[in-house]
């Protein structure tokens, strides 16, 4: 095997520079805690099991040094492309602790996030916590290595960036719209609550105006917050493992429609 890889080292790099540049800005993969030699062995080993696969499928090498440097970036802006739509989906849930953030009165409150290496709410980085422990629980890495590499060297190559760009386009778009949609699905049982709360509290104040709900009202609304926290916490999971299939899914129908054009 490994004398097939030095005899065909052209194509191995072209499978290496696909998946080197996914792991560098997939979901928990790319996280500067983990160490450069790390992020290249695994890589490097990725290659090496996809490689066989990739060889008995014909991929065309093209000999001029140019044409190589291009289809090299081609392989690599795929890897971008594919981990940027698995990051979209994994935003969701930091996007949705944004909300809580800014619904219960901890909109200042930031913490620094070792993974992503940036700050983010309080309550941001808790649903990150819940998210990647969803992630390992249901095969996360498992669904990102065989959809996200395995299935994408039988149906995408670098030319076809360009003959489906389209496709490639509502990818990308699909994404980014779903991240808003996919915060406001995990977070509307706690907004919907606090928008009761605060309801009840602009009644309150206009039936006791002597109350000073200034200071009262920040109580209840995290009391309430954590409440509905713990209650919804299951249901919350749920839907975490739901959003995190739907996106591997529809980028398996991504490579489904590439796939289908092409033939």
């Amino acid at each position: 095997m490994l004398d097939e890889i030095v005899r065909n080292a052209n194509l191995y790099f072209l499978v290496f520079a696909r998946i080197i540049a996914m792991i560098e800005l997939a979901p928990l993969l790319s996280s500067d805690a983990i160490p450069q030699f790390a992020k290249f062995g695994l890589a490097g080993f990725a290659a090496f099991i996809a490689f066989p696969a990739v060889q008995a499928s014909g991929y065309p090498v093209p000999t001029n040094g140019l044409e190589y440097v291009l289809l090299l970036a081609g392989e690599a802006l795929i890897g971008i492309i594919i981990a940027f739509f698995l990051e979209t989906i994994y935003a969701a849930f930091q996007a949705a602790g944004q909300f809580f953030s800014l619904q219960i009165g901890f909109g200042a409150s930031e913490v620094y996030d070792p993974l992503a290496q940036v700050e983010i709410p309080l309550m941001g980085q808790f649903l990150n916590n819940i998210a990647m422990f969803v992630f390992l629980t249901i095969g996360g890495f498992q669904k990102l290595f065989l959809v996200g590499i395995q299935n994408s060297f039988v149906s995408l190559r670098a030319v076809d960036l360009v003959t489906h760009r389209q496709q490639v386009l509502n990818l990308l778009l699909s994404g980014l719209s779903g991240l808003f949609e996919q915060a406001f699905i995990i977070c509307v049982p706690i907004l919907g609550t606090l928008l009761v709360v605060s309801v009840a509290m602009g009644l309150m104040s206009k039936a006791a105006p002597q109350m000073n709900l200034m200071t009262e009202g920040f109580s209840i609304s995290i009391m309430v917050s954590f409440i509905m926290l713990l209650v919804a916490m299951p249901i919350m999971m749920e839907t975490f493992a739901r959003v995190i299939d739907n996106g591997f899914n529809v980028l398996q129908n991504f490579y489904g429609q590439v796939k289908g054009a092409k033939a």
